[in-house]
């Protein structure tokens, strides 16, 4: 079983990452982009057979490590 996480800044958290490739996309003539927020996405091979075990592992995983709770949001999916 396959899983992807993707982790991202929460709303109103200041993303300097994102306003510099907005500001590079703007030198390069892409004038119409108005915002850019950058994340990560994280793949996992699991050996769970069963999806709502899978899926609540690696919320765990999420909780403990894979993401700043405080000022990152994530989303699981199972595949």
């Amino acid at each position: 079983m396959k899983a992807r996480v993707t982790v991202m800044l929460k709303d109103g958290v200041l993303d300097p990452q994102g306003e510099a490739v907005r500001h590079a996309l703007g030198t390069l003539g892409f004038e119409g982009v108005q915002a850019v927020r950058q994340g990560k996405v994280i793949e996992i091979d699991l050996a769970a057979t069963d999806r709502a075990a899978a899926e609540a592992e690696v919320r765990a995983m999420c909780e403990k490590l894979l993401a700043n709770t405080v000022i990152e949001k994530y989303a699981v999916e199972i595949a």
